[in-house]
């Protein structure tokens, strides 16, 4: 069998799982139930629909070609912890604490089956253009992961957004891994793309299921784990700037959220409406009109990644900077850094 025809088997068992988790969810009273301002939907709506992405990620891996390799048990592993805390929250919300403990635990994992970031490119030159980090690598894989983690649980907000922003992320460091011929990489890039190709319609406004923190965390943890593999971990050498700009709208929107709540005083976990998408519905765009100038966002500076690993390390990191100014610029003119 091709590998990549597993892409389609991801995405068929996806769908046809996402309804039988539907169930499940109602069974045990997993429900998104609009409490307050920030919510945007009026209904209740069963979430712990990245169980479906979750079970159909797992199964496709063990039905491709070869032995699982370590780095692939240790996403498996990690995936785990990060599902059963992502269930253990929807049925009942988890403190945060509680959640980064889970968080923090699946990038251990993943760490002692050594998917972590060793190497980074130097921008000022240096030995093969190289930095060895060494045991520096294990805090900025911690840093990393549960970043990014919780950045994509941090722009769930909408219907559709936060599973069509991570495939599309998917879908450039797949890009990334082919064009560095990380073979491994884009083949866990391939089957993740497949499983929420088979969620996202049962999610698109208007969703009859969410994923949940179940799905919004474990897609925030397959990225940042995925993206060690193929896209910062590399024979050839190209920044860490081009993870940073493929997975760039989480980070950049949870970046602004972290300073707009400092700023005016409020703990960072308080959630508001200052993100990009509540300020989009503030304009008067519907949820889909929204959910659509976000994936348009995403893809601009997924194309904008794909550039920077085909540049020099230091126009790579030149271009990420530069991106990095334009989009603050914008979000202070704005007004994403007062407090919504």
């Amino acid at each position: 069998m091709n590998n990549y025809m597993l892409v389609l088997i991801s995405m068929i068992l996806s769908a046809a799982a996402t309804p039988l988790v539907k169930k499940l969810a109602v069974k045990i009273k997993a429900i998104d139930v609009p409490r307050d301002e920030r919510r945007i939907h009026k209904k209740p709506i069963p979430r712990l629909g990245g169980l479906a992405i979750y079970i159909s990620f797992i199964i496709t891996i063990f039905l491709k070609e070869g032995m699982v390799k370590n780095s692939e048990l240790g996403i498996i592993i990690g995936a785990t912890i990060i599902v059963i805390g992502g269930i253990l929250d929807d049925i009942k919300e988890l403190k945060p604490k509680t959640k980064l403990i889970f968080q923090i635990a699946a990038a251990i994992i993943l760490i002692i089956n050594g998917v972590k970031i060793d190497i980074l490119t130097n921008p000022f030159g240096g030995v093969d253009g190289m930095v060895d980090i060494s045991w520096f690598g294990i805090p900025l894989t911690l840093l990393w992961v549960v970043g990014i983690t919780n950045a994509i649980n941090l722009i769930d907000g909408l219907d559709g957004l936060a599973a069509g922003v991570a495939l599309i992320s998917t879908i450039t460091i797949f890009v990334v891994a082919v064009l560095n011929s990380r073979i491994e990489a884009a083949l866990l890039t391939a089957i993740l793309s497949g499983a929420i190709l088979g969620f996202l319609p049962y999610n698109f406004n208007p969703a009859s299921i969410f994923m949940g923190d179940t799905g919004a965390q474990l897609l925030g943890f397959l990225l940042a784990s995925i993206s060690i593999e193929g896209a910062i971990k590399s024979a050839a050498a190209f920044a860490i700037s081009v993870p940073i700009l493929a997975i760039g709208l989480p980070i950049y929107d949870t970046l602004f959220a972290m300073i707009r709540r400092k700023v005016n005083g409020k703990p960072i976990s308080q959630g508001d409406r200052g993100h990009l998408h509540h300020r989009l519905l503030d304009l008067g765009l519907t949820q889909r009109q929204a959910v659509i100038v976000m994936y348009f966002i995403s893809a601009i500076l997924g194309g904008i990644a794909i550039i920077a690993m085909q540049i020099s390390t230091v126009n790579s990191y030149f271009l990420m900077s530069s991106v990095i100014i334009i989009i603050v610029f914008i979000a202070w003119k704005a007004g994403f850094f007062k407090h919504k």
